[in-house]
């Protein structure tokens, strides 16, 4: 105990140092609060010990080792400063979608480091966004359909318990003041005995109700064409796309307008080829590459995270399997099994989320278990008369790992669990560790 108080005295002096240091301000402006926290490790030389190497290989190996996830998701978790952890998730975005990531904390004041990448090239990640020092939601329009990444780290030394939540939403307002059911034809629906895709979607109300910006920008054109009739194009500030507003009534946007959310730029109707329907919108956005499916950008129903059900109460605690069960590599029955585990396996719960447990085995490989598929250990498997004259008690269930305690023949132990060749138990003085089977 005397010497982890004086490691975690010597890290807290060294950093305080460091970040008072004037002359490398400069150094950590373009840097996320993770990757400062870990310069400021290196210049304390602390990357030097086994205490921050484990740290920083704890973030380098957790990208790697990323579980799967669907968005929404929620999970509430703890970290315990005493075994240096990080968690990271994987997930699919679709273009258009805008994400947002918040997460809570106890103890308010401590540092949790939040971090969003995209996985463009699994090998060579790139971090697109970082959650500031009070840790306020990160939200990011996705500008690409497919694989992103999140990583959790607390500072050294530090204990936290946190609810991660991530939500997906529009990234645009919608374009009418009709509901989200009024949604009638979608994108890659057949058009003219199937010759053609439809390229947008076609919001159904009365007509010449009022047809609005998506978003801020410019009228770039108002015209009229075959297909859709009288039609309004609206760049979006910043973007690299176009909204294309067809079938108007009347046209109320004149070309070069600079417009805000929510201004009226024509009235609802039925003209170009959609005389023979019902009064509509049809509403696409092209980029360069041509048409791309706007529902994303525009989809007023999200769905919230399900809600979390496993016991809080075992976060952080040593448990075990009550039967023979799968490790799945993401929180669903059905989802990819990363092991088989035999009854009685010891694990460690780390968060949970629905139904499920995140959870770490002995040998630090990760995956979701469903919550009643596990039980305490306060009851113990079985008695066990020790036989050797010398047994040794290690802290891991390894034979390389620290010896904790010998026991003579004779003692009597109780098996807590098993792992593997090992057997985890605890004598009559409540000393816990792994002893061989």
């Amino acid at each position: 105990m005397r010497k982890l108080q004086f490691v975690f005295i010597s890290v807290l002096t060294a950093i305080a140092f460091i970040s008072c240091k004037t002359g490398s301000v400069n150094l950590f402006k373009a840097a996320s609060p993770h990757e400062q926290y870990k310069r400021k490790l290196e210049t304390a030389g602390l990357d030097k010990t086994a205490m921050g190497l484990a740290w920083i290989n704890a973030a380098e190996s957790s990208i790697q080792k990323a579980l799967n996830i669907t968005i929404p998701y929620q999970e509430t978790g703890y970290f315990d400063a005493g075994k240096i952890p990080a968690a990271s998730y994987r997930f699919s975005a679709t273009k258009g979608q805008k994400i947002t990531i918040s997460v809570s904390k106890k103890p308010a004041q401590s540092a949790l480091y939040l971090d969003l990448w995209h996985l463009d090239d699994v090998n060579n990640p790139k971090r697109i966004a970082s959650a500031d020092t009070l840790n306020n939601p990160i939200q990011y329009e996705i500008n690409d359909t497919g694989s992103y990444l999140i990583r959790l780290q607390p500072e050294l030394l530090q204990s936290v318990a946190y609810t991660l939540e991530i939500t997906t939403g529009p990234s645009l307002a919608f374009p009418t003041q009709s509901k989200s059911k009024s949604i009638g034809s979608f994108w890659g629906d057949g058009r003219d005995n199937n010759a053609r895709k439809h390229e947008g979607v076609d919001i159904f109300g009365a007509r010449r109700s009022p047809v609005i910006a998506s978003a801020n920008g410019t009228i770039t054109r108002v015209n009229e064409n075959n297909l859709g009739g009288k039609v309004v194009w609206l760049r979006p500030a910043g973007k690299d796309y176009t909204l294309y507003y067809a079938h108007l009534d009347e046209q109320v946007a004149r070309e070069g307008q600079e417009v805000k959310i929510g201004d009226t730029i024509g009235l609802m109707g039925n003209t170009g080829n959609a005389k023979t329907t019902a009064t509509h919108l049809h509403f696409g956005i092209y980029t360069s590459g041509g048409a791309v499916n706007p529902l994303p950008y525009i989809n007023p129903i999200s769905k919230a995270p399900v809600n979390i059900n496993a016991n809080l109460d075992n976060l952080n605690k040593t448990l075990r399997t009550s039967s023979k069960e799968n490790l799945y590599g993401s929180p669903e029955n059905k989802s990819a099994i990363v092991s088989t585990l035999t009854s009685g396996t010891i694990i460690n719960v780390n968060s949970a989320t629905g139904n499920f447990y995140k959870v770490a085995l002995p040998d630090g490989n990760t995956g979701f278990i469903n919550s009643k598929e596990l039980v305490q250990t306060t009851k113990p498997l079985q008695k066990l008369k020790i036989k050797s004259q010398q047994e040794k008690v290690y802290d891991q269930p390894d034979s390389l790992a620290a010896v904790k305690i010998n026991l003579r023949a004779g003692q009597t132990v109780y098996v807590l669990g098993t792992f593997k060749n090992y057997q985890l138990i605890s004598d009559e003085n409540a000393q816990v560790g792994w002893i061989v089977k």
